[in-house]
């Protein structure tokens, strides 16, 4: 049998349909909201990763929506909508914040970092390149709200022991279990943080 036409191969084609058409259908709704929006007159000024955007958009939309579908950043992922497993976790002055259960309104005026804000110069946050160090991933789709928990956790204790790291990780949900060597690498990059502060 031709592996192109092999049952599994026309299921991920058609699942692969579908994915697509649900994402038709996100941003035809994202569009739709956005003129309703306009017609209101909302507009919310937010500033993402040193930039100043204005948003047009309902007030009480969740920032993950505005950060993926408005301004094209998508590091950060939907997971379980509820502020649970931490896959959409952003900084928010410097804080950890669950993106999912944020609204534009909590965070208009404040500082939001994400984790395509991290890179500067084309050198990746210490703790970018601990993860990669230590392949503190599988899958990879926690691992930039790991990070971002984990950078959160270093602004405020750029030497913290391993209770602290486990206890700020806590919130933060790896379904492939690599929580081991993510603690290791928060481990690493907090030496590299102290090394080069020194």
């Amino acid at each position: 049998m031709n592996p192109a036409n092999s049952p599994v191969a026309h299921e991920r084609r058609a699942a692969t349909r579908e994915g697509r058409a649900v994402a038709h259908e996100r941003r035809a709704a994202s569009r739709e909201r956005r003129a309703a929006t306009r017609e209101r007159g909302a507009v919310a000024q937010i500033e993402v990763n040193g930039v100043v955007h204005e948003i047009e958009a309902d007030r009480d939309r969740m920032l993950l929506w505005v950060l993926r579908e408005d301004l094209g950043l998508t590091g950060s992922k939907y997971g379980c909508g509820e502020g649970l497993c931490g896959a959409c976790t952003v900084l928010v002055d410097g804080v950890p914040r669950r993106s999912c259960i944020t609204t534009l309104t909590a965070v208009a005026g404040r500082r939001i970092t994400t984790i395509e804000g991290l890179e500067q110069d084309g050198e990746l946050h210490p703790l970018q390149q601990a993860f990669l160090d230590h392949d503190a991933m599988q899958c990879g789709y926690c691992t930039a709200g790991m990070i971002m928990a984990g950078v959160g956790l270093l602004e405020r204790n750029p030497s913290p022991g391993e209770a602290e790291i486990v206890r700020q990780m806590d919130g933060n949900v790896c379904r492939c279990g690599a929580y081991r060597r993510v603690v290791a690498a928060i481990r690493d990059a907090a030496a590299r943080i102290t090394a080069d502060r020194s």
